[in-house]
């Protein structure tokens, strides 16, 4: 459930008219409930409640400040792939000792800062970073607490661009090499092993894989206290998808989720951490963009629209689908096959083919759902198009939460060399 309904015929957020937010902000523009927000994080929250979860928001999601706040005031902590992330999550309120460091390409510099804030826990992708870990820490005089992330070889049934838990992907180690790696991790005298890591992808639609995965790594946690190793973190990762096409089968809801976990988890004794990002975002936030032209060619009719890949690239990058609907809806408009494709010079600009809509009008609003994660994240200043503007809504009041950026702003990043 989200707060972006229809007012006689008008698309709100909550309680704030999106066209009067496009005709204040400006086309294009990312907006986000405050909302939906909480609900989602309450929802997966109070779902898991029972085994007292640490809910640690995986901010590469969407990093926008304010939305980290809000979450931090739900009781959230951060999951992190960088030291930029790292500043963000503290930045919002969120406590050091509810961040885990996450990514497979920790830098040293990213590794003391992390050390310096005390951060509760290292997920650690390979043998090389536990040794420059081990090194990093025993120069600081102190002690890098770390789970291991462990690649269970399972099969989650996504897009291969979101896949992590194959034994092909860069993310983890395997597990079948678990046991001589925490043998290893027990010698180095920066590391104090703690956990066991796990997150097989993203969008996940199905439970099997997660039930799967979850098995394999509570098997492996009992052969690790068997060694000797003190395992007392568990972090089960996110992925549980959310519904982009409304004409598909919905996918499992949280409650679903947390039988698995409590099923497979019961008298383990862990704390359980995970890591939910699309799953608290996604459907909190809109793209609204404003049609530039519609052309017909060739027997199709082209919607072009003033957002662009740069502003969201999904859809080019994974074939992602994102349902686009009328800011204002048109009951004299007729319903037509049409490619919605934006204004950056690239074939691949392309947000829906031979789509089913109602046909609209140069000047009118469109608005992508569910594109609060991943959309404004991963937003480019390609074909020198400044970033958009973000805004969050909360009841009838709104703030502009990222402004949009300026050309002389993009400008301002250039130095021309002394020759020239």
């Amino acid at each position: 459930m989200d707060y972006f309904i229809y007012k006689n015929g008008e698309l709100y957020a909550e309680d704030v008219s999106i066209s009067q937010l496009a005709q204040t902000i400006g086309t294009s523009f990312y907006c986000y409930s405050s909302a939906t927000l909480v609900r989602h994080y309450k929802v997966f929250y109070e779902a898991l409640s029972s085994v007292k979860p640490l809910i640690c928001y995986a901010v590469k999601a969407n990093d926008a400040l304010a939305i980290l706040k809000t979450f931090a005031k739900e009781g959230s902590g951060a999951d992190v792939v960088s030291g930029g992330e790292i500043r963000i999550a503290l930045a919002a309120g969120i406590s050091s000792q509810k961040i885990v460091f996450s990514g497979v390409g920790k830098t040293r510099e990213e590794m003391i800062f992390a050390l310096e804030q005390n951060i509760f826990q290292f997920n650690v992708e390979s043998e090389a970073e536990m040794e420059l870990l081990s090194d990093v820490a025993v120069a600081l005089k102190k002690k890098a607490s770390i789970a291991l992330r462990v690649n269970p070889d399972v099969i989650p049934g996504t897009h291969a661009k979101i896949s992590t838990g194959q034994k092909e992907s860069k993310f983890g180690v395997p597990i079948s090499d678990a046991m001589a790696l925490y043998a290893k991790a027990a010698s180095l005298p920066g590391i104090t092993v703690q956990g066991v890591s796990v997150h097989i992808g993203s969008q996940l639609t199905n439970l099997a894989p997660f039930k799967h995965a979850f098995t394999r790594v509570v098997a492996l946690v009992g052969e690790l206290r068997s060694a000797g190793h003190n395992i007392t973190t568990l972090d089960l990762g996110g992925g549980l998808g959310i519904p982009y096409d409304i004409s598909q089968a919905p996918p499992p809801l949280p409650l679903a989720y947390a039988d698995i976990v409590k099923e497979v988890t019961k008298s383990l004794n862990c704390q359980l951490i995970f890591e939910p990002g699309r799953l608290l975002v996604g459907n909190a936030g809109i793209l609204v963009t404003r049609v530039i032209y519609v052309k017909r060619s060739e027997g199709r009719i082209f919607v072009i629209i003033d957002a662009g890949m740069n502003d969201l690239i999904r859809p080019t990058l994974y074939n992602a689908y994102h349902d686009i609907i009328p800011v204002v809806m048109d009951k004299d408009a007729t319903t037509e096959l049409v490619d919605i494709v934006g204004p950056v010079c690239e074939t691949g600009d392309i947000f829906a083919e031979q789509r089913l809509l109602k046909l609209p009008k140069a000047g009118d609003l469109l608005a992508f759902r569910t594109a609060g994660a991943y959309g404004a994240a991963m937003a480019s200043t390609y074909n020198a198009r400044p970033l958009p503007a973000e805004v969050m809504v909360n009841g009838n009041k709104h703030a502009i939460i990222r402004k949009r950026q300026t050309i002389e702003e993009l400008l301002a990043r250039n130095q021309l060399p002394e020759w020239l």
